[in-house]
């Protein structure tokens, strides 16, 4: 999968209902997206959102995902198996996880997939004698909302614990395809947006005083001097550090 500059997430249109929706995409071009964000701030509104789509699962608020950054092939890749096809309908079902590629975990409740292009057998993203993206020509069932850019996107289903540990894959999103031009081959391709998890910061170290049977006469000394008050506990400990 390519890499590119940051899809453009803001006023994400979410969908109610689980219903079939035609994805808009424009240009398709715009896979070379602009950045997510312009501010500083954005983790803090992140998790805030998270926090509500806790309560709310239905409800995305809009605006909250451009605050969210692309850890496609960085961190992360969408790792895509077709699962079903049904020839009637002409239509593909897929499982996409995601697999992080580092060695920090993931926040699980922010990860999400977004189907960024569709290319054919040739490998052209553009429907085959028009200036139309393969991706606007499709309908896209089950998305959890669309981009800005018209793109539909996913949240991960959340995993047995709050986080997608070091080099390790998510649950499954279903995402389903149907292929109105009825191509004979078409190719999805996704790109992963989502949080890495801060480190807590480290201990600071507890200064050790020496044991009674590793006491140096200098140690048995500033003891002496402690318990008759002469110094501080505080003075003593100085002391002991090298």
């Amino acid at each position: 999968m390519e890499t590119s500059s940051q899809l453009g997430l803001s006023h994400l249109r979410p969908i109610g209902s689980k219903g079939g929706a035609r994805a808009q995409a424009g240009d398709p071009s715009r896979h070379q997206s602009r950045p997510l964000s312009h501010k500083s701030f954005g983790s803090l509104r992140t998790l805030m959102w998270l926090g509500a789509s806790l309560l709310f699962p239905s409800i995305m608020l809009a605006g909250a995902l451009d605050q969210l950054p692309d850890l496609t092939d960085k961190a992360a890749q969408a790792v895509v198996t077709l699962k079903g096809r049904d020839n009637f309908n002409s239509e593909y079902s897929y499982d996409v996880s995601v697999k992080n590629l580092s060695s920090d975990p993931l926040v699980g409740e922010s990860l999400v997939i977004v189907l960024d292009r569709i290319t054919n057998i040739g490998g052209d993203e553009l429907s085959s004698g028009t200036s139309e993206s393969n991706l606007s020509r499709m309908e896209i069932l089950g998305q959890d909302g669309v981009t800005d850019d018209g793109k539909p996107y996913f949240r991960i289903p959340r995993g047995a614990g709050p986080d997608l540990p070091p080099y390790s894959e998510s649950s499954p999103a279903t995402v389903r395809i149907r292929n109105k031009d009825y191509l004979i081959l078409f190719t999805p391709f996704f790109r992963v947006y989502g949080l890495k998890r801060t480190p807590p910061p480290p201990k600071p170290k507890e200064r050790v005083s020496p044991s009674s049977s590793s006491k140096t006469p200098a140690d048995k000394l500033i003891q002496m001097l402690i318990q008759k008050g002469v110094l501080s506990e505080e003075e003593g400990r100085a002391l002991y550090q090298p």
